[in-house]
């Protein structure tokens, strides 16, 4: 199965954060804090505007964003997790 998000949503795959402090600790699963930063895996064609153009997608695949904590909603397809997040949610995409 594959998921093709609407509108200006985009399908994000979480990218988990380091699980060893910078001190050298190593933090378990239960004491991680879910990450913000996920990596696009697709996006919606773009908002449609009231004059019926579409606005431009700010983010491609493979992209790697950080979103509001609150935004994501979490989807299950074939034993993997997902998120599918607003445009307007993503607050930056991190570049190397």
């Amino acid at each position: 199965m594959k998921l093709k998000p609407l509108s200006d949503n985009v399908l994000l795959k979480r990218v988990e954060e380091s699980a060893v402090t910078a001190g050298g600790i190593v933090l378990p699963d239960s004491a991680k804090e879910k990450s913000s930063r996920g990596e696009v895996i697709s996006t919606g064609p773009g908002k449609l505007n009231d004059d019926g153009s579409r606005s431009e997608m700010k983010v491609k695949k493979g992209d790697v964003v950080i979103f509001e904590s609150y935004a994501p909603r979490e989807v299950k397809l074939d034993g993997e997790e997902y998120l599918i997040v607003d445009q307007s949610s993503i607050i930056a995409v991190v570049e190397d």
